[in-house]
């Protein structure tokens, strides 16, 4: 599913990745844990297709997604890759169901093919009451919901997720960790997220270790 070759990464003269080898498998929930500054997030990202490593490669789903062009890798990356971050990304101006509708609208899907279903991503997700709110109006757990729907919008493979639980509460943390259960079991999605979270990274078949740009 997910093959993480010899990847460095740098930043001047500032190695962040050296060297990290790391395959996920199909339907797998691998934890990423580590000290801030380790280079867990700026895997996560290359990994996410956001950023390019410095040396390496990364394939995805048997393709090697740096050979492909920049409109290739972001046709890629919106139909292969969702992606849950710690504070949520979404558009204030925009209602919970057009933020879950923007992947499919970046894809340019017909708006009565992708808005049924956004509408039953957010009624899955307990949140049928809710999809004409902006995220302003939402709870901390409500608007990691309207990430995750998003995140699904396109039926991708691989779901990435940057410390979700990070700026939530004890009783949404759990929430999400159920959720992150949920969308495996439902979805068959493979999920790798990145998290200081003991509690979360319990959840995972595998907890994997940075250090100092290396994997342990």
């Amino acid at each position: 599913m997910i093959e993480v070759k010899d990847i460095w990464k740098s930043f001047g003269e500032l190695e962040v990745l050296k060297g990290v080898h790391l395959e996920v498998k199909k339907g797998e929930i691998v934890a990423i844990i580590g000290k801030s500054g380790a280079g867990k997030t700026t895997l996560l990202q290359i990994i996410g297709t956001l950023d390019r490593p410095t040396k390496g490669e990364v394939l995805i789903d048997g393709t090697n997604v740096f050979t492909l062009g920049e409109k290739e890798l972001a046709a890629f990356r919106n139909r292969h890759i969702g992606f849950i971050f710690q504070f949520h990304q979404l558009l204030p101006e925009f209602t919970a169901l057009e933020n879950v509708c923007i992947p499919a609208m970046i894809a340019r899907e017909k708006e009565s093919d992708y808005k049924p279903r956004a509408e039953q991503l957010l009624r899955d997700f307990g949140l049928g009451e809710r999809m004409n709110h902006k995220p302003n109006e939402l709870s901390g757990g409500e608007k990691q919901r309207v990430a995750a729907a998003r995140a699904l919008m396109m039926r991708p493979s691989i779901i990435l997720a940057d410390e979700p639980t990070g700026s939530l509460d004890e009783k949404n943390k759990k929430e999400l960790s159920e959720l992150l259960i949920h969308l495996r079991q439902e979805y068959g999605q493979t999920i790798l997220l990145v998290t200081h979270d003991k509690e979360l990274a319990s959840i995972a078949d595998r907890i994997i270790e940075i250090k100092d740009g290396r994997i342990e």
